[in-house]
């Protein structure tokens, strides 16, 4: 008859009921659902009182890039796992988890999904959720997969015990950021839901409070227990509507791949994995494995004595009793003299599934990994129940199946494989991870330097990622939004979404005045002594020095330029601001060499025939997307173009800053303001100061050895943590990962790789990302730069 657990709506104190178990002496069996789950009490701040002495406490950790490191990172890596090892002494039980479970379908739609506005957008607000919710599909089956660290110790009383237990979860703080892992501490709440989910069907939510326990007179137990239990199988059982198994793995293998935990957990299936980890006293070890070498020469001394009764040599002896010998006497080395520690690990993996013959279909592919590793998967015959008690995240383990290993013999078991990055809205859509097909979903402004770059050789979709994220960005956000276009590519979009092109060529009606200045241009007092930097810059290309200016040129430009800003000052109207032709008649005015010299170099942009820089502004420049076309500026008066867009982005910036606004802009071609040192100079200052006023500036460039040749390029790399890199050229493939630290797995990402594939770099974050747009969406047809789609 099964042995069926039922949930019940409190805790109560069943009558014992005793099972005749294979090979085991009589035990008590629980009465309810509840009763089976191994613990006493889970507080708010996340200690969990398993039993009378023994409390443990539960940290969530993100993954790193172990698996596309270079080699010496991940030797690095591997030997500071192996610190974090040798941290745990044996008073202290450790627990490491990893659970790969079918999330709920609604909460990653919740996540993508864009609120409608009272707008004109909103249709195109719709298709751009469509097709968020169509890459969401491609994802692996709507997997959550999470790894937690689990410790705990034994102790009087709770109060006893937290201290320690908080003074061990701030170490480990310590030692997984030196690993690069950001980590945080679960509360009690969190630590119930992370069973709940293991333990009931995907789509049931998980309700709980405090409160509400306190006026219900529930246990913890009843929120998270599932509707029952069913251990009547000797290999597997069943918990509310799913079936499981608990499997150990049998470690045959004399050595181990790094890779062999990463097989696992790619598995799309649902499936949990969990190590137990325990530390035995280094002289007990030591102990241990001399009284082991003691044995072993008994047993020799012992074959020595049959060889010679029997008349043959000595030396034959059984080749186990050779090989163990030699590697006791090596293990005993390891820890006289290697800094290694002795650990008791038992490695645990449960398979869940809906069906009885997806279970085992699950297992045989998990058994497959096992195998081509030369270890056996083997389910925990008549021991399930206990199987389940050491998965969840409690800290004990009641299977008695332990295999003794050394320090880095445990730490073959990295547990690390590659990043994702789902950030809740607003974030912003970069693509699919092109390893686990899941969502990419981040928001830069959560950068301590969001300033970015897109980067890769045309045709490889730098034009249309600027142009998805520019939409993403105007969709979900209030956020303002500048694009420089040299090259007229971003006026469809820009028009469908009803903002502001503005063309300004020699011929043009549209202007920008160079010396617009807003008096929140600077936190400094005198706004008029930064804007010099521009206005040097300006002279600078104009006069097409690259030694750039005279100190004496300098003085006299800066004595003109305070007094042409001095009516403004006094009364701050648009109509009070400098032109360049201010400039040039107080320059004519003072009879020194260089005012004069610097009086010419501005005549032809004054009377010349570059004159379209002497103007007022007259464009309307507060719609929140504007693009400045500057296709038809020419070759000489481009990169002047630039530069004076860059300034008019900054005076757009400050006074969006004091509006609380994100300002966005995005500079395609950027190559050309690296050329001159002028503008390089200034590009940098852009870089650096952009941050902290709130604006966001992004690089678009497909000439990356331009972009490299540049001094200042390290300035540029140093203050983005955002990078978006397409294809690359060979050329530009080794020149980039010396920049940027790719290793040769990562590289293999931008090399020949189609149009939308490549890497993405979020902070410290590497992941290869493949974007491909449906093409059948207006959005799409708005975006393309593809002559034959446009």
């Amino acid at each position: 008859m099964p042995v069926q657990r039922k949930k019940q709506k409190s805790e109560v104190n069943p009558i014992p009921v005793k099972r005749q178990t294979h090979n085991k002496p009589q035990q008590l069996i629980p009465k309810t659902a509840q009763k089976t789950l191994a613990y006493k009490l889970i507080y708010p701040d996340g200690i969990c009182q398993v039993n009378e002495r023994f409390y443990s406490k539960a940290i969530q950790y993100q993954d790193i890039n172990y698996q596309l490191a270079l080699e010496e990172d991940k030797r690095a890596i591997f030997d500071k796992y192996c610190e974090l090892l040798n941290y745990f002494d044996s008073s202290i039980k450790v627990q490491l988890c990893f659970y790969n479970h079918s999330g709920r379908i609604e909460d990653y739609q919740t996540s993508i999904d864009i609120d409608e506005q009272a707008d004109a957008f909103n249709a195109i607000r719709r298709e751009y959720a469509e097709m968020l919710s169509s890459q969401l599909a491609k994802g692996n089956n709507g997997l959550v997969k999470s790894k937690y660290l689990v410790f705990g110790i034994e102790a009087d009383s709770y109060k006893t015990a937290k201290v320690r237990l908080e003074r061990i979860e701030l170490d480990l703080f310590g030692q997984l950021r030196g690993l690069g892992a950001i980590a945080q501490s679960l509360n009690g709440a969190e630590r119930l839901r992370v069973m709940h989910d293991l333990l009931n069907e995907s789509q049931e939510k998980f309700h709980f409070d405090w409160k509400q326990l306190k006026a219900s007179g529930l246990g913890t137990k009843d929120f998270i227990a599932p509707n029952g239990f069913d251990f009547h199988e000797s290999n597997s059982f069943r918990m509310s509507g799913k079936y499981a198994q608990v499997s150990y793995l049998q470690i045959l293998a004399p050595e181990l791949s790094d890779e062999l935990l990463k097989n696992f957990l790619i598995l799309e299936n649902d499936l949990a994995v969990t190590l137990h980890i325990q530390s035995i006293q280094q002289t007990e070890a030591i102990k241990l494995i001399k009284r082991k070498i003691t044995d072993l020469d008994k047993m020799k001394i012992e074959e020595q004595k049959k060889a010679i009764r029997s008349g043959y040599d000595m030396d034959i002896l059984p080749s186990d009793l050779v090989t163990y010998g030699a590697e006791a006497k090596t293990l005993l080395e390891s820890l006289q003299s290697r800094n290694e520690r002795l650990f008791l690990v038992t490695f645990l993996l449960m398979n869940m599934a809906n069906s009885k013959s997806k279970l085992e279909n699950d297992f045989y592919q998990a058994a497959g990994i096992a195998q081509s590793a030369n270890c056996s998967l083997r389910p925990l015959n008549f021991q399930q129940e206990r199987g389940l008690t050491a998965i969840l995240p409690l800290g004990i383990n009641p299977v008695p199946i332990e295999r003794a290993l050394t320090t880095s013999a445990t730490a073959i078991f990295v547990p690390f494989t590659t990043q994702e990055l789902f950030q809740p809205a607003p974030a912003l859509y970069y693509g699919l991870n092109a390893l686990s097909n899941n969502l990419l979903m981040a928001d830069r402004r959560k950068l301590k330097t969001p300033n970015g770059l897109i980067i890769g050789t045309p045709g490889s979709g730098k034009s249309f990622a600027a142009k998805r994220e520019i939409t993403n960005a105007f969709l979900v956000t209030e956020d303002e939004i500048v694009i420089t276009d040299p090259e007229s590519e971003y006026a469809p979009l820009v028009n469908a979404l009803q903002g502001a092109v503005v063309r300004i060529s020699i011929n043009s009606s549209q202007y920008i005045n160079p010396l617009d200045l807003n008096l929140d241009y600077s936190e400094e007092e005198d706004p008029v002594a930064l804007k010099m930097d521009f206005i040097f810059s300006f002279m600078e290309l104009a006069a097409g020095r690259k030694s750039g200016l005279k100190p004496e040129e300098k003085s006299v430009l800066d004595r003109c330029v305070q007094l042409i800003y001095q009516p403004y000052l006094q009364d701050p109207k648009p109509a009070n601001l400098p032109t360049l032709e201010d400039l040039y008649a107080r320059l004519l005015e003072i009879d020194e060499p260089s005012a004069r010299y610097l009086a010419t170099v501005l005549e032809i942009y004054v009377t010349g025939s570059y004159k379209v820089f002497n103007h007022h502004t007259n464009v309307n420049t507060d719609n929140r997307l504007i693009c400045f076309d500057i296709r038809e500026l020419g070759k000489q008066l481009k990169k002047l173009g630039m530069l004076v867009i860059q300034d008019q982005v900054w005076n757009r910036v400050t006074r969006n800053r004091a509006a609380k606004k994100t300002t966005w802009f995005y500079q395609d071609e950027f190559h050309l303001m690296l050329k001159e040192e002028q503008t390089a100079a200034y590009s940098v200052e852009i870089w650096k100061r952009f941050r902290k006023w709130g604006g966001i500036p992004t690089a678009i460039t497909q000439n990356v050895k331009d972009l490299l040749a540049s001094r200042e390029i390290e300035n540029i790399l140093d203050n983005s943590d955002f990078i978006y890199m397409l294809n690359q050229a060979s050329g530009d493939q080794e020149i980039l990962a010396k920049h940027l630290n790719i290793s040769k797995d990562q590289l293999s990402y931008v090399t020949h790789s189609g149009e939308g594939q490549g890497l993405l770099f979020y902070g410290n974050t590497i992941i290869p990302f493949s974007d491909h747009f449906p093409k059948e969406t207006q959005l799409y047809q708005i975006m393309t730069t593809k002559p034959d789609e446009v």
